[in-house]
């Protein structure tokens, strides 16, 4: 029996995501909880180029649209350097200024979300970043963070480490910490209920007995 893929890892994550829109659908609405949910995507980049697995900071991400033209770029980041904040701004802003042609309608703009999972602690600087795993940032004021120009542009992120230690409240959300983080214990897992997570083990013991998949991974 092979031992199981980890979802962490670049390829995998993409391949589990890209190759199920339907999870991918379950992942972004269940990390975005409080935003509307969305009902179905188009993966913009399914295939997977062989030059991506050779460079020195593998970066597969996934990048989907959804009914309303809203784009996502989700991630899975394992290697914390000093240059990942600024590649997820410049990733982010390209898709939003992608979307529009040259004289096309402003008012057209749709949403532009970053969707990231870390496995390193990011914020650790002070006890409140120590206590806090989920993070949003969106254009709001300096002085007044109340007044935004909305989330047109925003950037999601979960440190999975920092989230497993504090124990977020049980929920779909927690389910996927607990999925990234806790994939290879068979106790914890079959303990999971949320459907899309229990889906995406299926996938990942599907992935596991594909020898390609193996050796790509």
């Amino acid at each position: 029996m092979h031992s199981l893929l980890d979802p962490t890892n670049d390829y995998v994550f993409k391949r589990l995501f890209t190759g199920a829109p339907e999870l991918l659908v379950a992942l972004i609405n269940d990390l975005r909880p409080d935003l509307p949910d969305i009902a179905s995507v188009e993966v913009l980049n399914p295939a997977i180029d062989a030059n991506e697995l050779e460079g020195k900071y593998i970066i597969l991400d996934v990048l989907a649209r959804d009914g309303e033209g809203h784009c996502y770029n989700v991630e899975i980041q394992v290697r914390r350097y000093g240059a990942w904040h600024k590649r997820g701004l410049f990733y982010l802003v390209r898709t939003l200024g992608g979307q529009l042609d040259a004289g096309e309608d402003y008012r057209e703009l749709r949403a532009s979300v970053g969707l990231h999972l870390l496995d390193f602690d990011l914020f650790d600087a002070t006890e409140a970043e120590r206590q806090q795993a989920v993070w949003r940032f969106e254009m709001r004021d300096e002085r007044q963070p109340a007044i935004t120009l909305g989330n047109i542009l925003q950037m999601n992120l979960i440190e999975l480490k920092k989230a497993d230690r504090l124990g977020l409240s049980p929920g779909p959300l927690r389910a996927w910490i607990t999925f990234f983080k806790h994939w290879r214990e068979d106790l914890t897992m079959s303990e999971i209920t949320h459907e899309p997570v229990k889906q995406a083990m299926n996938r990942i013991r599907e992935l596991s007995a594909d020898e390609e998949a193996r050796r790509l991974a």
